[in-house]
């Protein structure tokens, strides 16, 4: 068993600093736009990096050296890296007007006094499909917009409806980096993470629909907004989901979600023959800055734990969190507070993850319940910081079509993040033990 040393849990301390630090000043002193994303976050954990190379001087650098590229090495961080390529790729391919075909083919649907219920709901299947929280909210936030105009509900709750389905997708998508993430990060089959994870977030699914319904009941609404939609652009998405709810390998499942999203979106002409190449590359391109966080994190806390700062953090949090049910608290305020600090939740999972999987050893909990906590964790705590790139795309887009809103008018109409967070806590305390395993 390695020494106990707090010391080696510096660079986590500079990487938040420095990156917390700096976004404050940019986002309230400096007033620019999305502060905390004119950052660049993999500057900020080199600089990390460095802190920690320069910390025990006692062994080598070469050796050091030979830490790190086992850290980088373990097969889960290649595998992640692998998928992120992959899923950037599919993403690419897709486009922007497939997901454009799914929204609207789902509002033309409903009727619109239940134009709420139906975001929340599209955001979500949306978000699904994607894999991306933000990117979701950046496609059905005008969606909203107009329909919020259209029918006379508040623009607070339309959007919040929006944000709180995007981050259902973004905690229970296969392709969302977060889920890629907590899966090969605790080693698990994704598959069994979202099993773990249904439970968790149906719940919270339900109570948000029960709540937006109430809300809407008895208003007078107008006649809704609606857009061109093409069908065939929605088969990639659904043998996407499908694919990977019944288990089929990821890459299997990505493969055949850019096969055949290459195949519609050449016959129908959506994409030039010139274009599909580029637009693989900018969508693996798009997937760079993720890929050398999580190449750097694993650097940084192979250190860590080669200098005994896991073990000084793992036996800090058996002190105050006791039982299993208490570790899964525990792990779950972890990358809650990892979140906060970094505005980024796949960066506080892959944070996180090296010193949820000891917790999880210590405490007996599954890879697979473990996986579930990080991530749902994550995104309840990522849908509802103001600072949070989720939040500021929303914002961002409504003032730029010339609705007056704030992110603290929004915060009070974020239902699911707050229904998600009463579900996880009832699982935890009050679920038999036995079903947690």
């Amino acid at each position: 068993m390695k020494t106990k040393n707090f010391k080696a849990l510096l660079p986590i301390g500079v990487f938040l600093v420095l990156y917390l630090g700096l976004g404050i000043i940019f986002e309230y002193v400096m007033k620019i736009p999305m502060g905390f994303y004119n950052i660049p976050i993999v500057v900020a954990f080199l600089v990390a990096l460095l802190v920690a190379c320069l910390q025990n001087p006692k062994l080598k650098f070469d050796d050091k050296l030979e830490v790190m590229a086992r850290g980088v090495g373990d097969k889960n961080i290649i595998t992640m890296i692998l998928i992120f390529m992959a899923a950037g790729i599919f993403v690419g391919v897709v486009g922007r007007s497939s997901a454009e075909s799914v929204a609207y083919f789902m509002l033309s649907l409903i009727p619109a006094r239940f134009s709420v219920l139906v975001l929340f709901v599209v955001s979500a299947f949306v978000s699904v499909a994607m894999g991306t929280s933000v990117g979701t909210i950046t496609l059905i936030t005008p969606i909203s917009l107009a329909l919020a105009n259209s029918t006379g509900f508040a623009v607070p709750l339309c959007v919040g409806a929006v944000v709180g389905g995007a981050m259902f997708g973004d905690n229970l998508s296969f392709i969302s980096d977060t889920t890629i993430a907590a899966c090969n990060g605790q080693g698990c089959a994704m598959k069994d993470k979202f099993r773990e994870n249904f439970w968790i977030a149906l719940p919270a699914a339900l109570a948000t629909l029960v709540i937006l319904l109430v809300q809407s009941f008895g208003l007078e609404v107008g006649a809704g907004v609606g857009g061109e939609y093409n069908l065939i652009q929605i088969v990639p998405y659904v043998l996407v989901l499908v694919g990977g709810i019944i288990g089929i390998n990821v890459f299997v499942v990505l493969l055949i979600g850019i096969v055949t999203g290459s195949v519609i979106m050449l016959a129908t002409g959506a994409t030039a023959a010139t274009d599909l190449l580029a637009n693989m590359g900018s969508g693996a391109a798009g997937m760079f800055e993720t890929t050398m966080v999580a190449i750097l994190v694993s650097a940084i806390c192979a250190l860590i734990a080669e200098y005994g700062g896991f073990e000084a953090l793992l036996d800090l949090i058996k002190r105050i969190f006791k039982g299993k049910k208490g570790g899964e608290l525990g792990m779950g305020l972890l990358v809650g507070a990892m979140d906060i600090a970094t505005a980024n939740n796949t960066v506080a999972i892959v944070m996180a993850n090296p010193i949820a999987k000891e917790m999880s050893e210590n405490y007996g909990i599954s890879s697979k319940r473990a996986a579930s906590i990080l991530d749902t964790f994550s995104c309840i705590f990522q849908g509802v910081i103001p600072y949070g790139a989720q939040m500021l795309v929303a914002v961002s887009t409504a003032v730029e079509l010339g609705y007056e809103v704030s992110a603290f008018q929004i915060l009070p109409n974020l239902t699911y993040p707050y229904m998600l967070l009463i579900s996880s806590l009832l699982f935890i305390f009050v679920i038999p033990s036995k079903k947690n395993k």
